[in-house]
């Protein structure tokens, strides 16, 4: 894991939701959704809440890696690359529990661990 770059942080900030979730599955075939429950873990993780993944959760459980795409509102896209972990207990689960609307089933907090950052096709980290 890395800390996300100052420029990012701040981008994240000015974000417009949704964000754009992609793992892969064994076969190599990539699946993209539409997230609007994301936060910032620390510098270095970004949790994404399970509401109601499907194709998502088997490609976590399989291994997969993860793409994460967020656009700011003075339109500038960055990409955020890493592991996957999904949790279903624990400090950052219970956390999870509490900013997103229970509405929604909170099923898990999928944790995307930072290992590259890309703003367009600049590579930051």
């Amino acid at each position: 894991m890395a800390p996300l770059p100052d420029v990012v942080l701040e981008a994240w900030q000015g974000r417009k939701a949704p964000i754009v979730l992609t793992t892969v599955d064994t076969d190599g075939m990539p699946n993209s959704i539409y997230a609007s429950c994301a936060r910032l873990w620390g510098t270095d993780r970004i949790v994404v809440a399970d509401n109601y993944f499907s194709k998502t959760l088997a490609n976590i459980k399989s291994g997969s890696r993860g793409s994460l795409l967020f656009i700011t509102e003075e339109r500038k896209a960055y990409q955020v690359k890493g592991t996957i972990q999904y949790l279903t207990s624990g400090e950052i689960y219970e956390d999870m529990l509490t900013w997103v609307d229970p509405k929604h089933p909170r099923r898990a907090a999928a944790v995307l661990h930072v290992e590259q950052v890309y703003n367009g096709a600049t590579r930051l980290l």
